[in-house]
């Protein structure tokens, strides 16, 4: 027995009181369990015990899926504004900048996966719930387009339970009719889109370029939809059916293609494009 599965057990049985460093272990969101945090590293943020895919960063994403150094990232030169003088806006885009690294709730580039060239576009949970404002919509529309102009095929993970960001009104509302129209000029040129939906993937974006890939891929139990379960029981008052809106269950609909557990979405993903471009 290792020392982290004895440390453990002493607590819980409570024969010893002992100091543990902050920052050790995880507790399971799904099945409750304690898990340290090196084993939740190297299972790529997924729970040994029962399967939870915890959400995880952009930067993350990317050193999974693409090929070791091969990540060249679009400098695209435009960051948010405050168009409508939202209360607290600027201070909010501030602390998720600081927070995360980044200056926009996504990471646009190209780069390789199995030696195949793609464009990449990854939303990111972490900067303002991934919520999709008037500069991402430019940034995914501008990567669509970069991918038109090199034949690349394309492929977007989304992870953004914001939806469209409320602080921008219809600056934001718009980017869900401008990605749409980008995509549907992608597909016009025979291009390959491949949608990954990761926990949560809700509201504009799920609405708008999350939903129409060629090839929609999810990870096990991600919530996916417009509104979410909350919001609907509110609105219809009718208690909402258990696993409502879970990848599971918009696979068992045919609204999604596949689920695929994360240590398996790199050889899926090389296994497509060898499909695809033999």
């Amino acid at each position: 027995m290792g020392w982290f599965e004895s440390t453990y057990n002493k607590i819980k049985k409570g024969k010893k009181k002992i100091d543990i460093p902050d920052g050790l272990w995880t507790k399971c969101d799904n099945c409750h369990q304690i898990i340290y945090n090196k084993n939740l590293k190297n299972n790529m943020k997924v729970c040994p015990k029962c399967g939870y895919h915890f959400c995880i960063g952009a930067k993350e994403r990317l050193k999974i899926i693409l090929d070791k150094n091969s990540f060249i990232e679009y400098d695209f030169q435009m960051n948010s504004d405050d168009p409508l003088n939202f209360p607290q806006y600027v201070e909010k885009l501030k602390k998720s900048r600081e927070r995360t690294g980044l200056d926009e709730a996504l990471i646009a580039g190209e780069g390789e996966i199995g030696g195949r060239a793609i464009t990449v576009v990854v939303t990111d949970f972490n900067f303002m719930g991934g919520s999709m404002g008037s500069v991402m919509g430019e940034r995914v529309t501008l990567s669509i387009e970069k991918a038109m102009e090199k034949r690349y095929p394309l492929l977007i993970i989304s992870g953004s339970g914001g939806g469209a960001r409320m602080q921008e009104g219809l600056f934001s509302l718009m980017q869900m009719a401008k990605t749409s129209a980008a995509i549907a000029r992608f597909k016009s040129e025979g291009l390959l889109y491949i949608s990954l939906l990761t926990h949560p993937t809700m509201g504009g974006v799920m609405a708008s370029f999350a939903g129409q890939g060629d090839i929609i891929l999810a990870e096990p139990g991600a919530l996916l939809g417009f509104a979410g379960p909350r919001v609907i029981k509110q609105t219809i008052k009718q208690q909402i059916p258990h696993g409502f809106q879970k990848s599971e269950s918009l696979l068992k609909h045919g609204m999604i293609d596949l689920i695929v557990e994360r240590k398996k979405i790199r050889p899926i993903l090389m296994e497509i494009l060898d499909f695809a471009f033999f």
